[in-house]
This record gives structure tokens, sequence and C-alpha cells, in this order.
């Protein structure tokens, strides 16, 4: 019985380690499996060589996207879309990391080292929030935003990320090529690579988005970048006395 459907012609590079032979793809796909799609492995599995990367880019990344957030891939596959083939490593990542910021990046003097996070809720209900009116049509997944409390003067952050489901015929990127939004001059996408727009300052945020997120009405920015891969921040609004004491 063949497992992986497509197999992968081995490209060794020249400090591969695997020239004398490797595992088959059906026996990686079954060892994988049983570690229940472990992101750590895999990510060190794609560092062997070439042919180990492109196996975990195809087919590992994608089981593990499956076996996170099942009913999202579903979703972002109907309709005959494909927005997710060949991203899935990228995807896999969003699904784990938040990125923060470096001071002088993609939200100015902010710095938060980026980190993995053990699970994280993404949510197409949440993601109509982020939505200019004219493009509600659109799907988008948004995760729930990571805390970073007590930085400083900025207060307590809120970072989140998100994908759109075929970004590439939605209405949100129609809409950025029509106003002739320019990239951001120096920075790329986090997860794969891709060039940037800033949804804030092409105006493009609805306050909405604020509400959604428990955050300080104009102090929601995210980018998205050519693939769909959303990447944003917040300032949260502090916990009321009410709360603060529930918690308690």
């Amino acid at each position: 019985m063949v497992l992986v459907v497509k197999q992968h012609r081995c490209t060794h590079s020249a400090s591969c380690v695997c020239i004398k032979g490797h595992l088959s793809e059906d026996a990686l796909f079954l060892v994988f499996r049983h570690m229940n799609w472990n992101p750590r492995l895999i990510a060190i599995l794609s560092c062997v060589c070439k042919w180990f990367d492109e196996v975990a880019k195809q087919v590992l990344w994608k089981e593990f996207c499956h076996a996170r957030a099942p009913k999202m891939m579903l979703d972002l596959h109907s309709g005959g879309s494909h927005i997710v083939d060949g991203n899935w490593k990228a995807l896999g990542k969003l699904l784990i990391y938040c990125n923060g910021c470096t001071k002088g990046g993609l939200f100015n003097n902010i710095h938060v080292p980026g980190h993995f996070v053990f699970r994280t809720r993404f949510s197409r209900t949440a993601g109509k929030s982020f939505l200019p009116l004219p493009c509600k049509s659109d799907v988008l997944y948004v995760s729930d935003p990571c805390e970073h409390l007590d930085q400083g003067e900025e207060g307590d952050l809120g970072f989140f990320r998100g994908i759109f489901k075929s970004f590439a015929t939605s209405r949100v990127k129609k809409m950025l090529i029509e106003r002739r939004a320019r990239f951001h001059p120096r920075e790329l996408c986090p997860y794969c690579k891709a060039k940037l727009w800033n949804m804030f300052q092409e105006n493009m945020i609805p306050r909405s988005a604020s509400a959604r997120l428990g955050a300080y009405d104009d102090s929601v920015e995210y980018f998205v970048c050519l693939n769909g891969h959303v990447i944003g921040i917040s300032t949260l609004l502090p916990l009321s006395d009410s709360e603060e004491a529930a918690d308690e």
C-alpha cells in the first residue's frame, strides 16, 4: 500500500549524509504519524538534506496542519481553492509560532522576541471583524491575540496572525491593487518571505477589529503578504476592576 501519493526524487547536496540511501517516504510517513506529526522533529529532519526537506515541505508539514486544524484546512481547500499548496511549511509555522517583532522592523521601535505557542485558536468568524466593509465576502482566519503584558511605554500588547482563503482572488487584494498600495520597503513575511502590504497605512482596518481584540481604538495594525498570511499587533485595554477581582 502506497501512503504517499507523490514520490519525490532525491536531490543530494554536496554535504548530504544519506548518499548510501535513506528511508522510503512511506516509512517516514508512518514514523511521523506515530509521533503525531511532531513539528520540532519535522524541522530537524528538514535540515538533513534537500530530499528530506522536500518530503517535509510537501508531506509532513501538510499532515501536521491537517492534524492541528482539520476544519480550517478543509475550508481553505474547499471550492477548488489550492492556495496552501506549496506553502505547508509556512502555514505550519503560522499555526504554532508568534513572530513578535524586532526593533526597527514592522512595528517601529517595539521589540518582543518571537516564540512558539502550545495551542492557538483560529476563527473565521473573528476574521470578519478585520475586513473592510466592501470585502466582507472574503474568508479570513485570525488567531486569538498572543498577549505580551507590561511592555513599558507600549503597555499590554497583543500579537495576532492569520490567513486568507484564496487570497489571489480576494476583494482585499483587488482593493490593494486598485489603490496602488506599496509594499513595505524592507520587511518580508516572517512565514513565507513574500512582500507585505500595510493595511493600516491603506486605511483598510475597520474599528470592529479593535473591539474583537479588546484593544484601544486605532491601535490595531496588520500586514498581509502576497500569499495571504496576516501579521498584526494591537495595544490591549486593561482589565476592568471587576475582571481583575474575578481573576483573583
